[in-house]
C-alpha cells in the first residue's frame, strides 16, 4: 500500500493593515483630473458642492490627496478665509476605502499646515458631523463666523430653499493670537418651517445683506 504525501497547509496570511499602502501627500498638477472626478462623485450624491476643474487647478496648492497604487482615493483642502481662521473643505475618501483612517490622515495633514501658518481656529461646513465630532470640532451658529466666499451658495442643490450643512469649529494650540471666544451649541437640525421666500445659505451671511428674495 502506497502512502501519499500530504500537501503542506498554507500559513494564514495576515490581515491587511488599515490604510496599508495609502500615501498622503500634497496634490500635484497631474492629480487634478482624478481629484475633480472624485470630488464631483460626492457632489452627485449631494455630499459636497460641485467644483469645476478650473477651480481645482486654481486652488491646487491648498489640497492634499490620498493615493493608493497610483490612484487618487481621497482629498482635503485648507482655505485661509480670514484673520486667524481657515476652512477645512473638500474632504472626501472613496467609499471602499472609508473606515481605514484615511480621512483622519488627510485632516491631520491640513491641521498641521494651519499650525505652521499660526492659524488657531479651523471651521468646516459639513453634513458628516460625526466624523468631525470625533476630532473635537464643536457645533456653532454660522452667525458667529466671519463671512467667507459665500457666493458658493448658488452652486448648492439646496439653495435657495434651506441649508443642510452644519457649522463646526476647532481651536488649535500653538503660536499665534488666541481666537476670540465663540459660543458652542448642541447640534440643531436646519428648520423645515421656513417663511415663504426665505433663503438659508450654506455659508455665513455677509453683514447687512438681506436673505429674502426681492
Amino acid at each position: 500500500m502506497s502512502l501519499r504525501k500530504s500537501r503542506p497547509v498554507p500559513s494564514p496570511q495576515p490581515s491587511p493593515t488599515r490604510g496599508e499602502g495609502v500615501k498622503v501627500r500634497r496634490a500635484r498638477m497631474g492629480d487634478v483630473k482624478a481629484m475633480h472626478q472624485l470630488l464631483n462623485s460626492f457632489a452627485d450624491k449631494r455630499e459636497l458642492l460641485p467644483r469645476s476643474i478650473s477651480e481645482v487647478y486654481e486652488n491646487l496648492q491648498q489640497f492634499f490627496i490620498a493615493e493608493h497604487k497610483k490612484k487618487i482615493i481621497g482629498t482635503c483642502a485648507l482655505y485661509v478665509t480670514w484673520d486667524n481662521l481657515a476652512e477645512v473643505k473638500a474632504l472626501a475618501v472613496e467609499e471602499k476605502f472609508q473606515g481605514q483612517g484615511i480621512g483622519k490622515r488627510l485632516l491631520s495633514a491640513v491641521m498641521q499646515v494651519a499650525k505652521d501658518l499660526h492659524i488657531r481656529r479651523l471651521f468646516t461646513l459639513t453634513i458628516r458631523t460625526g466624523f468631525f465630532e470625533h476630532f473635537d470640532f464643536k457645533h456653532v451658529s454660522k452667525d458667529h463666523l466671519p463671512h467667507k466666499v459665500w457666493t458658493e451658495c448658488v452652486k448648492c442643490v439646496y439653495f435657495p430653499d434651506r441649508c443642510v450643512e452644519y457649522a463646526m469649529v476647532k481651536d488649535l494650540p500653538g503660536q499665534g493670537p488666541r481666537p476670540p471666544p465663540i459660543a458652542f451649541r448642541k447640534k440643531i437640525a436646519p428648520s423645515k418651517d421656513l417663511p415663504v421666500g426665505t433663503i438659508v445659505p450654506s455659508e455665513p451671511l455677509v453683514p447687512g445683506v438681506s436673505i429674502h428674495k426681492p
